[in-house]
C-alpha cells in the first residue's frame, strides 16, 4: 500500500503537457503533475524528464478512488516542509513568496473579542472608501491644475 509521504522509486511510463506518469512498487502507477517536476518553472516537461528514467518521488495525495499524486521536486535528498520554506527568507531577506502580504484581516478588538466576517468587510469596505476618496482627489487635482495651464 502507498501511503503519504512515501518516498519511492519509480520509472517515468509517459509524459504529457501536463505531467508524467510514474512507474511504482506493486504494479502501481501515479501522475506527477507539472507543476510538482522542479522547484524552477517548467515549460515543456520534456526538457526535464524522458520516459523510462528512474525517478525519486514522494507520493503527497492519494484519492480515495486509488489515484496517487506524486511530487519530484518534494523527493529532493533534503526536502523542507512547505511552512519552512514559505517562512525562510530569500538573501535579501524578503519572504519567498507573498504569504506575509496575504490580508489578514485587522487586530481583534481587545475588550469585543475577534470581529465578525461582516464586521472586517465593513471595515475593509470604509478602508477601501477612504484610499478611493483620496485617490479621486489627487487626480482630480492634477487634471484642473493642468487644464489651467493652457
Amino acid at each position: 500500500m502507498v501511503e503519504i509521504g512515501a518516498i519511492l522509486e519509480g520509472k517515468v511510463t509517459g509524459l504529457t503537457n501536463f505531467g508524467a506518469f510514474v512507474s511504482l512498487p506493486d504494479n502501481k502507477t501515479g501522475m506527477v503533475h507539472i507543476s510538482e517536476v522542479s522547484s524552477s518553472y517548467v515549460n515543456d516537461i520534456h526538457d526535464h524528464l524522458k520516459e523510462g528514467q528512474q525517478v525519486k518521488v514522494k507520493v503527497i495525495d492519494v484519492t480515495p478512488e486509488g489515484k496517487i499524486s506524486l511530487s519530484i521536486k518534494k523527493a529532493l535528498d533534503n526536502p523542507e516542509s512547505d511552512e519552512q520554506q514559505r517562512d525562510k527568507p530569500k538573501k535579501n531577506g524578503k519572504p519567498r513568496n507573498n504569504a506575509s502580504n496575504v490580508w489578514k484581516g485587522t487586530p481583534e478588538p481587545k475588550n469585543d473579542g475577534p470581529m465578525s466576517f461582516e464586521d472586517m468587510m465593513a471595515k475593509f469596505k470604509q478602508v477601501s472608501d477612504e484610499k478611493m476618496t483620496d485617490l479621486k482627489r489627487a487626480t482630480d487635482g492634477k487634471r484642473s491644475s493642468y487644464s489651467r495651464r493652457k
